[in-house]
Parts: structure tokens; C-alpha cells; sequence
């Protein structure tokens, strides 16, 4: 470090070059994620703003992120949030970290609720292992006219998603509910939506520190095959799903077949399946004609926002 340690310039150029020096994979955003964090600023000014004196607290913020950040924790759990879809969410130790190719399977249930709500005037859907509730918030954000039950196991994963909902504008629209898959959700739903555990157990090691040592385990363990919980999520569907609902699924590299199979176990036909950025199949879209339910909703173990 050189006479102007204390200045933003060489303190951005320096945790660079200890982070490229630790193979980090995006060293440059990393370090300026974290150098405008602890400045204060947005991170469009950081490179502006090389001349800047940085405070001693400032300095201490960063030297503390940047050391948390070496020892392979996420940038973004560092900071607390990530943006997703077109928001900025709130993570906890509780909840996965929204990842990009989850933005997918928002897109594909955009398309179907814009056709439900067209149809049916409003559409309540369900988002199993809800986690931060990025997918929840997102789509109740894009339809009014749109409800949610938000589900998960981890109390702390729902108040995280809470306060998200919140700060987008939509609690009143999002319920909360404290279950297992849809043991408790109820129904007649008219989208069951989901990005669950598929990592098969024996794999769990064997992933990227950043990943196995800060995302839950339960939000990535799916079993001995990885397909433990589409196979609840297939078991609880007759007792929810509206006829010409739709139930919409992220998957793991290869499941596509097997995903399929499961579904198909309980009369839903694939309708779409959606590759994502890398040509890997990721999401699929199933959908069934059956007897109509009862309109009357089952007993829900919800909680408030």
C-alpha cells in the first residue's frame, strides 16, 4: 500500500489484486461491491470517485468484508441482499441466494399467470420453499390481480420473506405458511410454483464453498437421486390444483426425464421446458385436466407478515 492508503482508488486496487491473487472468480465486481458498500456510494460512482478519502471506519469496513470474502463467503451474503428479476431482496442465513437462473422460471410463470388472469380475472398460486421469496414477490409485483401462499419449514426463511414483500409494496398480497411442501397449503390453487432441494446428497461436498458452507442445507439436499421433493410436490398436487392449472419447476442438470416421469406418475402432461443460459434444460411447465375441486380452501398453518 502506498502514502495514499486511505484514498478509494488504491484500496479498490488492492483488494482486486488480493482477490485475483485468491482465484476469485469476478475479482473486479467483488471488490467494487464491497468497496462501495463500505464508502457509501452507488456502484456507478465508485470509479469516479478514486480520489475520494475514505474514513477509518470505512477503511475497517472494508478490510472486515474483504477478509469475510476471502474465506469464500458469497460477496452477496456479505452485503445482505442480491437483485433479482427486477428487484432488490433481502438474504439471511436461513435462505438460498436467488441465483439468475431462477429468473427463468419467473419468466415462464409470467406467461402462464398473464393466461390464467386473462381467463379467470386473478390467479393464487402457491411458491413451495419460498426462501427469501423471490419468485413470490416478483410475480405479485408484475399482477395486481395475483395472491400468494408463500411456504416453507424455516420460520426464519418466512420473516426474511416478509420483510421483502414489504419492502416491494405486496405483503397484503403474500401469505405466509409454515409447511412441508403442501401439506398445509390448501386450495383450489391455480399455479404451483417451485425451486426445491434437487442436489443428490452424495454431491453436497463435492460443491463450491461459497454454495455448501453458506446456502442452507435444506434448500439444496434433495435426497439420495436429488428428486425427493418433486416427488412431495407431486403427491400433494390432486388435493390443490384447479383444473387447467399448471405447476412450473426448476430442475438440476440432467432430472428433465426423471422430473417428468414423477408428474406424469400423477396425470400431469409436460407442457414447456425451458433451457437456461447455458443450454441445460431448467424449468418445466406441467398441466392436467381433472374433475373440479371443491371451492372450499383447506385449514393453513400461516403465519402473519
Amino acid at each position: 500500500m502506498t502514502e495514499a492508503a486511505d484514498r478509494l482508488g488504491p484500496l479498490l486496487r488492492h483488494a482486486i489484486e488480493r482477490l485475483r491473487a485468491a482465484q476469485s472468480a469476478t475479482p473486479e465486481f467483488d471488490a467494487r461491491l464491497l468497496v462501495a458498500e463500505c464508502a457509501g456510494l452507488p456502484l456507478g460512482e465508485v470509479h469516479s470517485a478514486s480520489a475520494l478519502t475514505m474514513s477509518s471506519g470505512a477503511v475497517a469496513c472494508l478490510e472486515s468484508r474483504l477478509a469475510r470474502r476471502l474465506a469464500g463467503e458469497p460477496v452477496h451474503r456479505i452485503l445482505g441482499r442480491r437483485a433479482f428479476y427486477e428487484h432488490e431482496f433481502e438474504i439471511s442465513p436461513e435462505t438460498l441466494e436467488p441465483r439468475p437462473d431462477t429468473e427463468i422460471l419467473v419468466d415462464e410463470a409470467r406467461k402462464a399467470m398473464a393466461e390464467i388472469i386473462d381467463r379467470r380475472g386473478e390467479c393464487l398460486f402457491a411458491d413451495i420453499g419460498t426462501g427469501s421469496g423471490v419468485i413470490a414477490v416478483s410475480l405479485l409485483a408484475l399482477f395486481p390481480r395475483s395472491r400468494a401462499l408463500a411456504i416453507d419449514i424455516s420460520p426464519g426463511a418466512l420473516a426474511t420473506a416478509c420483510r421483502n414483500a414489504e419492502a416491494a409494496g405486496v405483503a397484503d398480497r403474500m401469505q405466509p405458511i409454515l409447511s412441508d411442501y403442501l401439506a398445509a397449503a390448501g386450495g383450489p390453487l391455480d399455479l404451483v410454483l417451485s425451486n426445491p432441494p434437487y442436489i443428490r446428497s452424495g454431491d453436497i461436498p463435492s460443491l463450491a464453498v461459497e454454495v455448501r458452507e453458506h446456502d442452507p442445507l435444506a434448500a439444496l439436499d434433495g435426497g439420495e437421486d436429488g428428486l425427493d421433493a418433486y416427488r412431495a410436490i407431486a403427491a400433494g398436487i390432486d388435493a390443490v390444483l384447479r383444473p387447467g392449472g399448471r405447476v412450473i419447476v426448476e430442475i438440476g442438470l440432467g432430472q428433465g426425464d426423471e422430473v417428468a416421469a414423477i408428474f406424469a406418475s400423477q396425470g400431469l402432461h409436460l407442457h414447456t421446458s425451458t433451457r437456461d443460459f447455458s443450454g441445460v434444460v431448467r424449468v418445466l411447465s406441467f398441466g392436467r385436466e381433472e374433475k373440479p375441486l371443491s371451492e372450499q380452501e383447506g385449514d393453513r398453518a400461516s403465519i402473519q407478515c
